[in-house]
């Protein structure tokens, strides 16, 4: 039966932490040449590669990774044990990393990871980005799954899975307005202003072209790419807004705003991408499990 050598286990976290061999040494007071054996002698240990060399740089395998939770948990065991007897226990935490694009919808985020707030044996470390650097994070197995409202391409070098979670409606929000007068789409936006996304968007894209066809050019009041500005913007200006329900649901709920009509040709997908692991996290699994689109299959690919 194997058996966990924790001298070889603290070097590696001491590595792990400080990403470079040189800065490791020093502060074990060790030659690098030393830890290095030690290093090598734990992944022989376990049967698997705990770095990767990326130019100067040394990068976590998704190994590595794993073996720096477990590392993290075993090393905070001893400040558990004197919490615990000064009368302070602390709690093991499982942790789960989000990576969340920066413009996508608070309220769907929020939706996703609900499951798992307050729980106190979770740690949740979300970060933002865009879409490129957060999947390079998830390449790097320093998160474990980004949100996005948009698909991870196809690419023959990255094995990545998109999980599709949710299919939204996309409607023409605003202001409560006296009187019962239906909106009429896409009529009224000849002289109706319209806070709209970013031409980044894929409803944007959709919206243009639905206008297009109609032979209508919008009153663009402002185009902004955070639906946060957005929903902000919707409330304190007149006119509507193109956005998913979502995004303004605590406003619907509250009257604040009212979807004046939905447009049946635009929705927008939501995805959770994850990369093909050999151990993979289980608290993603379950949320996976959880809001997998009843119906659909679990990914897209």
């Amino acid at each position: 039966m194997k058996t966990l050598n924790f001298n070889h286990l603290r070097y590696f976290w001491a590595v792990a932490h400080e990403a470079s061999l040189t800065r490791a040494a020093e502060r074990l007071n060790l030659s690098q040449s030393a830890l290095s054996v030690q290093i090598q002698k734990l992944e022989y240990q376990i049967g698997h590669m705990l770095f990767d060399r990326v130019g100067k740089r040394l990068v976590l395998t998704e190994a590595g990774q794993i073996a720096l939770d477990y590392a993290d948990t075993v090393f905070q065991a001893g400040d558990e044990l004197l919490s615990t007897l000064d009368g302070r226990p602390l709690a093991n935490r499982q942790v789960l990393r989000v990576g969340a694009l920066t413009t996508l919808s608070r309220n769907f985020q929020l939706q996703f990871l609900r499951p798992l707030v307050g729980r106190a044996d979770v740690e949740l470390i979300v970060r933002s980005g865009t879409i490129r650097d957060l999947l390079a994070q998830l390449e790097a197995h320093s998160i474990d799954v980004v949100l996005s409202n948009s698909a991870a391409p196809r690419d023959a070098r990255a094995s990545f899975r998109n999980h599709l979670l949710d299919q939204q409606p996309i409607s023409l929000v605003g202001r409560p307005r006296p009187g019962p007068r239906t909106f009429r789409f896409p009529e009224d936006l000849r002289h109706e202003p319209i806070l709209l996304p970013s031409l980044d968007s894929d409803i944007r894209v959709g919206f243009d072209r639905l206008l297009e066809l109609a032979g209508i050019r919008p009153i663009i009041l402002a185009e902004v790419d955070d639906m946060a500005m957005l929903r902000l913007l919707a409330r304190e200006r007149e006119g509507v807004t193109l956005v998913p329900p979502i995004v303004v649901f605590d406003e619907l709920e509250a009257g604040t705003l009212v979807e004046h009509c939905r447009i049946p040709q635009l929705t927008e997908r939501f995805y959770a991408i994850t990369q093909k692991r050999r151990f993979p996290n289980r608290l993603l699994g379950d949320l996976l499990e959880r809001s997998a689109p009843a119906g659909t299959a679990l990914a897209d690919d």
